[in-house]
């Protein structure tokens, strides 16, 4: 069937390069600067090399996408002959993405709807492969968005950082502020709120709070069909052990996507983050070669 609605997102929803392909899903890269150098997500830096800079405290930043970027890709897109464009990208409180396909969206040569999904990682991915199957089914441009955004409502994430120094240095620590200085000693349980990072609980030690997150997200999927996503940053055991463990005990279990987070988002992490996204609803398969 004829697309009339293109789908874009950005290099923060880690989709598996399969799923963008057979989905048709342009992903639009964020930019690690590592030194002086400044990286693509992606395909310029990897998670490794990112974990060991952050390990010898080398200085990491990372940037938007410049708005030329966005206008350059929706004109692209636009030659294939789609009606309009459906832009889903992070948080705008963790960076200035949206702010930039914003701006490129204005003169873009068809109707592009650019979206704040308040998400990131697979919380993110998971918005834009709902929103692919709509347009992939013959979805309008507004029944497109709202597919993404019905999508965003029923998703959680939640994760586990072994410090909240990666946070505070770049930061994105919003709610969780409190913790610092006083609770050296504390393990956080952090989940996504209304686009910004608060706190769920403060654990004693690394294996208490992954035995809780592993809790809160069983009880937060209860029994409906749901699919997960469990990310990491140099921390692979963990994440296939929980997610083992979340197979046998989530009976409304869809997909479960296992992977190394990238670049942008571990340098705001640090080595050691565990985190899962809980989303209420299932996609088609999902394609990859992670976990």
């Amino acid at each position: 069937m004829s697309r009339h609605v293109a789908i874009v997102t950005d290099s923060t929803a880690y989709l598996p390069r399969a799923a963008l392909e057979r989905h048709r899903i342009t992903s639009v890269p964020l930019t690690v600067v590592l030194g002086d150098r400044a990286l693509e997500e992606g395909t310029e830096i990897s998670a490794r090399s990112l974990a060991e800079a952050l390990r010898k405290r080398r200085s990491v930043t990372t940037s938007r996408p410049a708005p030329q970027v966005f206008a350059d890709v929706y004109r692209t897109i636009a030659k294939t002959g789609v009606e309009g464009i459906v832009s889903l990208h992070l948080s705008a409180e963790f960076s200035g993405t949206y702010d930039a396909a914003v701006l490129a969206a204005r003169e873009a040569p068809v109707p592009v709807r650019v979206v704040d999904t308040g998400m990131v990682a697979m919380a993110l991915g998971f918005c834009a492969l709902a929103a692919a199957e709509v347009a992939e089914a013959g979805g309008t441009l507004e029944e497109t968005v709202a597919a993404a955004r019905e999508r965003a409502e029923g998703t959680s994430a939640y994760f586990y950082v072994d410090t909240l120094d990666y946070l505070r240095r770049g930061g994105r620590i919003g709610a969780a502020q409190a913790l610092l200085g006083s609770a050296l000693a504390v393990k956080p349980l952090l989940e996504l709120e209304d686009g910004r990072i608060g706190m769920v609980e403060k654990v004693r030690t690394a294996s208490r709070a992954i035995a809780r997150l592993e809790e809160i997200v069983v009880e937060r999927a209860g029994t409906a069909p749901v699919d997960i996503a469990v990310h990491h940053l140099a921390a692979p055991d963990r994440a296939d052990q929980l997610a083992e463990r979340l197979r046998t005990r989530v009976p409304g279990l869809g997909e479960l996507h296992v992977s190394e987070v990238g670049a942008v988002i571990g340098a705001h992490t640090g080595p050691g983050l565990l985190g899962v996204v809980v989303s209420l609803g299932q996609v088609t398969e999902l394609s990859t070669t992670d976990g």
